[in-house]
């Protein structure tokens, strides 16, 4: 099936050239202009991803990942930011609202493919494997569901393979970048602050049920999951 992306970026000019791109690399392809088309052309299409830039006019693309985000009906639908902002302030922030990614303008189409195909590829539910329980915490990889003693939980799909992760490899410490090759994939481009960031936002998902403190920082070599102190 042949994803659609939906180019959200108020110059003409960009919004041409994305669409040419992804149209030579085999997508379907939307475009809007501001962030109130946007929501109108998500509502209405439901596309696979949002390539969403960072400045636009009235409600920011910061604002609309953050409402997407918040809604159930688009909680999981993939965001890469677009920006011309580079500091790490910016991309940590971008990250926190919800972006499953962030590029830095100017970028190559090379790039960009690279960086969509990647997040597809992880925001897409776990296609194998039996059900994982532990400690009362209930994930179902096929299903792409998750559930405390019988109680739903919701998550992002990044924070989903982390956890899945996590779960079918118990009481081991993983390096940032270990976790980028298993979760993210080799030959991704992925900062290991972007690892924290889905990390702080997987323990505030696991937060009321208690589990968040299975997530456990070791410190100056990485992360593991354990329920021992």
């Amino acid at each position: 099936m042949v994803a659609t992306i939906l180019v959200v970026d108020d110059e003409a000019a960009i919004r041409e050239m994305l669409g040419f791109a992804l149209t030579q690399e085999g997508y379907y392809y939307q475009a809007a202009a501001d962030g109130e088309q946007a929501w109108q052309r998500i509502n209405e299409s439901h596309p696979d991803l949002i390539l969403l830039d960072w400045m636009l006019p009235g409600i920011s693309g910061v604002d609309l990942a953050r409402r997407l985000k918040r809604e159930p009906s688009t909680r999981e639908l993939p965001v890469i930011m677009l920006t011309a902002r580079d500091e790490e302030e910016d991309k940590v922030r971008g990250l926190n609202v919800g972006a499953d990614d962030y590029i830095t303008k100017p970028f190559s189409p090379t790039e960009l493919i690279a960086r969509i195909k990647a997040v597809l590829r992880r925001s897409a539910p776990l296609a194998s494997g039996e059900v994982i329980e532990f400690d009362g915490l209930k994930l179902d990889p096929g299903s792409h569901r998750l559930s405390v003693r019988g109680t739903p939980l919701e998550m992002g799909p990044t924070e989903f393979r982390l956890l899945h992760f996590f779960l079918t490899h118990l009481e081991r410490v993983y390096s940032r970048g270990q976790l980028i090759d298993y979760v993210w994939g080799d030959n991704v481009y992925v900062e290991e602050r972007t690892v924290d960031v889905h990390i702080r936002r997987l323990r505030k998902s696991l937060e009321p049920s208690g589990h968040d403190g299975f997530i456990q920082t070791v410190r100056g070599v990485g992360y593991r999951f354990s329920n021992r102190s």
